[in-house]
């Protein structure tokens, strides 16, 4: 068994390899496989002992015998059937102690000599030798021609013969069948099968590969991924790989443009600033998650509605609250809301518990009537209202088919059953009763009986309670494509993040346009529960002089012309890196850039991560300099 751990190999100021944890256990055949520059031949070069790692180790049985390829072959007057047997060192050593014994006329030594000979089966290695040299392409009339006479691409292979002459645990080969015609290759192929050690073969040749390999090793970026298999297996995996990285960066470039677009409608309003860098937080967040977004086995989406009205719904001087019982007064909570939903807007309702936001949500559905007030709606109107208590209103002892089915009588079992297959309620599932099913299942449903109608309005409260975090996230997805418009009320800070547009704060009987974002709300929030306290220091603040006032306000001036001179600079900064970033994507998407020197490809790279990481800062001072300049 060999073992790399934590190993890192670098050629000068380039890292080849980094951080590489692989175990290669006895008797594998291995395909290593890479881009040209990746650090195949230096992986075999640690190996063999000629360079060491830069960090990490690398683990061999102490006593391993290995065997390789030479790269050069000196110009010998031996025959070439002996320069192979030579590979053989010990078999080597012990013909020459005979020889040496016999000229010497010592029967003792030559006695020992024939016994160690015996042992390493050297006797018939002069027959061994010439069946790897007929068999790499040699003539029978060439195995006693002087090493010398042979033109170069024929020392490679009497180099390779050699190697395979040599006893050994490990063999390792880079690039064995350069030089080699058809017939030595299948002729090699069929001797490496029935290697009994662990071997390493470097090699461009896919069919080769595929003949001799049982795992492959594919070096890329500095990283090594182990698959199980031949070489067309491993390419089979790699382009799934490479699929599904494609469909997340696709999904992952359809929400940045979402977000984007958000951006770039509110970076340049004052009043929206703040949540435009709250979202440039997030997409920053989202890079690097491609693959893990792309393996989520849970995908849906809200169909696009049949109708979509400019003026969907409006609230005018609205008393929201609940009537009287018998004999007692209607409970008001919330007073003179002015509330308007135009097509496509997002609003996110902020508040604390018991401020109303269930109340007003009721309220825009109509299940509660205005106390006061008017509630407008257009005639295309159509809800899809998710209520802390939908999950509780499905019906013990019946299956999703029968709730979708109740809902829509005369449709075809199969269109039904479709349906519910893209909430993933498939096969026998959509038949089982929800008295088994986990709330997570039960809300998915509720969801899914809500997405049939094809809303145009999504009033939304917590939706998120029993979703796992998959779930959540194909929730945000689904939202984010939704083409209507949206109120939502959730305690999931992610998912109002990256789903609404605009918030709205209800609290203290009054629902009003917040303007600011969730870590704004959370300082509002703060700074109300340490209200009181504050109104109680202030009776015993000292009263501030006119001249100290005139001081403070000068003071207050030139601080503000130094923030406003340090936003400038941060703005024009920030567009130059915009540019140069623009510069540095064109590139990276030229299918040239991947076909040259890899050292370029991973400047390119690391130049990329450096200006994304300055914007980023520059971000966040920005947005510190401006809430200072706000207040």
């Amino acid at each position: 068994m060999i073992a790399f751990r934590h190993f890192a190999l670098r050629r000068g100021s380039r890292l080849l390899l980094s951080d590489i944890d692989l175990v290669i256990q006895s008797g594998w055949r291995l395909g290593v496989v890479g881009r040209n520059g990746c650090g195949k031949s230096s992986l075999f070069a640690a190996l063999q002992g000629h360079i060491e790692s830069d960090s990490g180790e690398l683990d061999m049985p102490a006593k391993l015998r290995l065997a390789s390829v030479a790269q050069e072959t000196p110009a010998l007057p031996d025959p070439a059937i002996e320069y192979v047997m030579g590979g053989d060192v010990e078999l080597a050593a012990a013909l020459r102690d005979e020889f040496d014994a016999q000229a010497r006329g010592d029967t003792e030594a030559m006695a020992r000599a024939h016994h160690r000979i015996e042992e390493l089966h050297g006797y018939d290695a002069r027959a061994r030798a010439g069946r790897l040299l007929h068999g790499l392409g040699f003539k029978a009339e060439t195995h006693e021609r002087a090493v010398r006479e042979f033109s170069g691409g024929w020392r490679v292979r009497l180099n390779l013969a050699r190697a395979l002459m040599a006893p050994s645990e490990l063999l390792l080969l880079d690039e064995p069948t350069n030089h080699l015609d058809l017939d030595a290759v299948l002729w090699l192929e069929e001797w490496l099968r029935r290697y009994q050690g662990t071997l390493l073969v470097i090699s461009h040749d896919r069919e080769f590969l595929d003949g001799v390999i049982t795992h492959t090793l594919h070096l890329n970026e500095g990283r090594a991924k182990l698959y199980a298999g031949n070489y067309s297996a491993f390419e089979r995996q790699r382009a799934e790989q490479l699929r599904l990285q494609a469909i997340a960066h696709e999904r992952e470039q359809a929400e940045r443009a979402h977000l984007q677009s958000f951006i770039d409608r509110f970076k340049a309003k004052a009043s929206k600033a703040k949540q435009a860098q709250s979202r440039m937080k997030r997409l920053e967040k989202m890079a690097g998650t491609e693959a893990v977004r792309a393996e989520r086995a849970f995908h849906f989406q809200f169909a696009v509605p049949d109708r979509l009205p400019d003026s969907m719904l409006q609230l005018e001087e609205v008393e929201a609250g609940y009537p009287g019982e018998a004999g007692q007064l209607p409970v008001s909570i919330l007073h003179d809301v002015r509330f308007r939903l135009e097509a496509g807007e997002r609003i996110g309702l902020l508040g604390p518990n018991g401020a109303g936001k269930s109340t007003l949500v009721k309220t825009l559905v109509g299940e509660l009537a205005p106390l006061h007030g008017e509630r407008k709606a257009h005639k295309d109107l159509k809800i899809g209202y998710f209520a802390q208590h939908t999950v509780e209103s499905l019906h013990e002892g019946s299956s999703p088919f029968d709730h979708l089915q109740e809902k829509a009588p005369g449709v075809a079992a199969q269109a039904l059953r479709d349906f519910l297959g893209g909430w993933n309620f498939a096969g026998d599932r959509a038949f089982e009763s929800v008295d088994g099913f986990s709330g997570g299942e039960r809300a998915r449903l509720a969801l899914a009986l809500i997405a049939w109608d094809k809303p145009n309005l999504l009033l939304l409260d917590e939706p998120t309670n029993h979703l796992d975090l998959d779930m959540r996230e194909a929730l945000a997805d689904a939202l984010a494509d939704f083409d209507g418009a949206l109120v939502l009320v959730s305690h999931d800070r992610h998912l109002l993040g990256m789903v609404c547009d605009s918030f709205w704060r209800v609290a203290d009987g009054k629902v009003e346009s917040f303007d600011g974002d969730l870590d704004d709300y959370a300082r509002w929030l703060r700074a109300r529960g340490a209200a009181p306290k504050k109104n109680a220091e202030a009776a015993a603040t000292p009263i501030e002089s006119a001249a100290d006032r005139r001081r403070a306000a000068a003071a207050q001036r030139e601080n503000e012309k130094v923030t406003r001179q340090r936003v400038k600079k941060i703005e024009t900064r920030v567009a130059a890196i915009d540019e140069e970033l623009t510069t540095l994507e064109q590139k990276l998407a030229e299918p040239g850039t991947y076909n040259g020197p890899t050292a370029q490809l991973m400047k390119l790279g690391q130049r990329q991560a450096e200006l994304r990481k300055e914007k980023e800062t520059l971000e966040a001072e920005w947005l510190q300099l401006y809430e200072l300049l706000e207040a």
